[in-house]
């Protein structure tokens, strides 16, 4: 009875198994049916890579999302903490400006990051000044006495009501000029210098000239309207950029208020000291032929770039707007331009069987 029950069960087992090899059966085209089907929904494997890729976050994205890594890579996807969106796009900014002129530059590298019209000359009204600044303070000692001339003392406002009886500090009339945009000043350092101001303004057309400002040609010392006198914004941007290499020139031009050795109180013209994140220095002017014009210089971080402006009626509004476009700029080029090499031995992503 035992042996029955043995043999019973042996046959039983045998059954079952050859029934479950005859239900697991599959012809070749079922075979590969159910291997398409495992292909669609089964997770990926043990992936090796070996290589040396630009941004590994293409690749990580590949083995999350399935995405093809070679897909464009946008500054917001390198550096997530970055928002594009709040950059003003190059086509608009033209167009929210009211400067007729523009142009914004890397003070490092001199690369031009934007520009609207950079190259159409204009009446540059006082930001010519810095070359009558920079001049002067390449020729003159600061404690060198300078004489006033009544063609001097007689110059149109902006002024420092200089008196023609009197003799005044080179060092005062410097900082007169840079900062407080004084004409009877630049007048008198002009004639100190070089004898008459038709005379300085030959030196200084042949400064700028010397520094790569190709288009600026200088009838006075002081700016105002002259016939032939012309400058360009990509002008004022290259010569600012060099004088502010001069650290007596830029030292200057960062002071908010100077008191001069005869008691007088300059003030600053340039509001952005005070006004704008990260300003080192400017220039302003105006005349009505030139209206506003501008050109200064913005740090932020180890970024430093150069805006000048021509022709503005709201000179401080665009002012803002350029220096928000220009550091916006020079981060996406810096972040795009070397993007750090990262070598990859192994990614292995966990699959299941």
């Amino acid at each position: 009875m035992k042996r029955l029950t043995f043999t019973g069960t042996a046959v039983g087992t045998l059954l079952l198994l050859f029934s479950t090899i005859l239900f697991n059966f599959s012809s070749p085209a079922e075979a590969a049916g159910k291997k398409q089907l495992q292909k669609k929904t089964a997770k990926p494997g043990r992936i090796i890579i070996l290589g040396k890729y630009n941004d590994i976050s293409s690749v990580k994205r590949t083995f999350k999302t399935g995405k093809d890594s070679a897909a464009p890579r946008t500054a917001a996807s390198t550096n997530p903490k970055r928002s594009p969106e709040k950059a003003i796009d190059p086509g608009r900014i033209g167009k929210q400006i009211s400067a007729r002129s523009a142009i914004i530059i890397d003070a490092r590298s001199g690369e031009t990051l934007f520009a609207k019209a950079p190259d159409n000359p204009r009446q540059p009204a006082s930001t010519i000044k810095i070359l009558t600044g920079m001049i002067a303070l390449q020729s003159l000692s600061g404690s060198e006495q300078v004489a006033v001339s009544r063609w001097a003392a007689d110059q149109p406002r902006s002024k420092v009501d200089l008196n023609p009886k009197k003799q005044y500090r080179a060092n005062d009339l410097i900082n007169a000029v840079l900062l407080a945009s004084a004409n009877d000043a630049s007048v008198a350092l002009a004639e100190k210098i070089a004898g008459s101001e038709s005379s300085f303004a030959r030196m200084m057309t042949e400064k700028a000239r010397q520094w790569g400002a190709r288009n600026t040609v200088c009838k006075t010392a002081t700016g105002l309207t002259a016939k032939g006198q012309t400058s360009t914004a990509r002008d004022l941007a290259v010569m600012f950029r060099h004088v502010m290499q001069n650290p007596a020139f830029a030292s200057r031009m960062k002071q908010v208020k100077v008191k001069t050795s005869y008691g007088s109180l300059l003030r600053n013209h340039n509001k952005a000291l005070w006004q704008v994140e990260g300003t080192q220095g400017g220039k302003t002017g105006f005349t009505n032929a030139a209206r506003q014009t501008y050109v200064g210089k913005f740090k932020r971080g180890e970024q430093e770039i150069v805006v000048a402006v021509m022709g503005c009626e709201t000179m401080w509004a665009d002012v803002k707007k350029l220096v928000q476009h220009g550091f916006t700029l020079n981060s996406r080029q810096e972040t795009t331009a070397r993007p750090p090499r990262i070598e990859v031995r192994e990614i292995v992503a966990q699959s299941q069987p």
